[in-house]
């Protein structure tokens, strides 16, 4: 019975070893994911879809964009990437961005002149269904509104409006990730038709040092 209990106790040991050994290696592999999440996470944009989609521009097609271009004052710039969907190579452009609810808002209000870039891209956080409208904007415009996946939802032709109360609001057909303005007529230019299928994101090429100034 003696002997019996000792390797009863020797088998106890052996297993809070073993017990210790696997606690130990848990954790381990706990911090390094944490340490591996925190190195090649924290540099990533905040909305990983949209950081997916810039990283997509084929290292065959060159950055798009009119050196001479200048900014309009508060906005951004971005590439949107166009498949035709008819078999011929790919189109890139850079446009104007919209990115935050302000910018959104003041879209080609005032705007006569595109400067050099070919449009404006839209671009939300997650899924929307909002119409637009064209107060205060002179300019005739179209407007493709594009899902999450890159296919085109509705385009549609927008008129001006005065700066004044019920302008008529444009709206698409479902919801969408991004919408691409234009000035009217021009989106065939751009490949962006019903068959198109775009890519949002990326570097516009760099500006010439005479725009800068």
């Amino acid at each position: 019975m003696a002997r019996n209990a000792g390797w009863h106790d020797v088998a106890m040991t052996v297993d809070w070893h073993r017990t210790r050994l696997l606690l130990i290696g848990g954790a381990v592999l706990v911090g390094v994911g944490l340490w591996l999440f925190v190195l090649h996470g924290a540099d990533r944009p905040a909305d990983p879809e949209l950081g997916a989609l810039a990283s997509t521009l084929p290292s065959t097609v060159a950055p798009p964009g009119d050196p001479e271009r200048t900014p309009l004052e508060g906005f951004g710039e971005m590439v949107v990437t166009v498949d035709p969907g008819d078999g011929s190579s790919l189109l890139a452009w850079c446009l104007l961005a919209a990115l935050d609810a302000q910018q959104r808002g003041r879209g080609l209000m005032e705007v006569t002149d595109l400067q050099g870039y070919s449009g404006m891209a839209f671009v939300y956080e997650e899924n929307v269904a909002n119409g637009f409208y064209m107060r205060n904007t002179p300019t005739p415009l179209s407007i493709a509104w594009v899902a999450a996946d890159g296919q085109v939802v509705t385009i549609t032709d927008m008129e001006p409006c005065e700066d004044r109360d019920g302008c008529p609001t444009y709206s698409p057909d479902g919801p969408y990730r991004y919408a691409i303005e234009v000035f009217e007529g021009d989106l065939p230019n751009l490949g962006i038709t019903e068959a198109a299928t775009i890519t949002v994101g990326g570097r516009c090429a760099p500006r010439s040092k005479q725009a800068e100034s």
